[in-house]
């Protein structure tokens, strides 16, 4: 079978691009560093790819807030090309500050007309958390085709000063957890509540990630491309190498979804 070809976006201030594409290499992708401009000005095509990724970092500054200019960009700018992205059954997946893009853009949690529902905003602890976390996996009971057959609790580190999530009101969140929406919650060690650090920034119910009503497209706060390989855990000296980290199951599970149905 064809390997997928995944889109890496990159713009000003984007940092883990790299990192992102070679997670997406090491799960059996066909991963391509492409800046926005390049898509803006037609050099290269949307629709010639089966992902679209967007990294984290510090889009532009994050001068008119986290993520709001790309998520401005893609909402108005590539409005067509997305749509046509997605008619297609195509996958999305945004990490850190490609989650704040997918959650101000409207395409997270998802509407038709785009419209911003949530928001991610600054930590309250009012500094930046870099810290490993533990992240309770719906599994079976999310809709999501990113977090197929993870184990319960996983680990991942995170990096951010603006990942406080919360929805515009009671409704949009009931709406998340009756469409099965809600992808990972911040947990303590053994899948228990998670109270600050566990919780690093206050999330609304803990929530770390989240998907739209299709399960396609994946938006989550922590790292999993900085979770890809054993040696990377913080701890593996003593828990011992294994085969892989748990972040490379995510982007395994999008390849293999993209390879067989796209």
């Amino acid at each position: 079978m064809p390997r997928p070809k995944v889109c890496v976006l990159r713009t000003a201030g984007t940092n883990c691009d790299q990192e992102t594409a070679f997670a997406f290499r090491k799960a059996g992708g066909l991963p391509d560093l492409v800046h926005i401009n390049r898509l803006i000005q037609k050099e290269k095509r949307l629709a010639d790819y089966q992902i679209l990724a967007i990294p984290g970092g510090f889009t532009y500054g994050d001068d008119a807030g986290a993520g709001k200019i790309l998520a401005s960009e893609l909402k108005h700018t590539l409005a067509d090309e997305l749509k046509l992205f997605l008619s297609k059954g195509k996958l999305i997946i945004g990490i850190c500050n490609g989650f704040q893009v997918l959650v101000k853009s409207g395409l997270l949690p998802g509407n038709g007309a785009l419209r911003q529902e949530a928001s991610l905003i600054i930590n309250d602890s009012a500094k930046f958390e870099a810290r490993w976390v533990h992240l309770q996996s719906q599994g079976p009971g999310s809709v999501c085709v990113w977090a197929r057959d993870l184990p319960e609790v996983i680990y991942l580190p995170v990096a951010h000063g603006e990942g406080k999530f919360f929805t515009a009101g009671a409704q949009v969140l009931e709406r998340l957890h009756r469409n099965r929406q809600v992808v990972f919650k911040y947990c303590g060690p053994d899948g228990g509540p998670a109270d600050y650090p566990d919780n690093p920034n206050g999330s609304q119910d803990d929530i770390a990630g989240i998907c739209d009503e299709t399960g396609r497209i994946l938006g989550l706060m922590p790292h999993p491309e900085r979770h890809v390989d054993a040696f990377q855990h913080p701890r593996h000296a003593s828990k011992g190498r294994g085969a892989g980290g748990e972040g490379i199951l995510i982007f395994s599970n999008g390849v293999e979804y993209a390879r067989k149905n796209i």
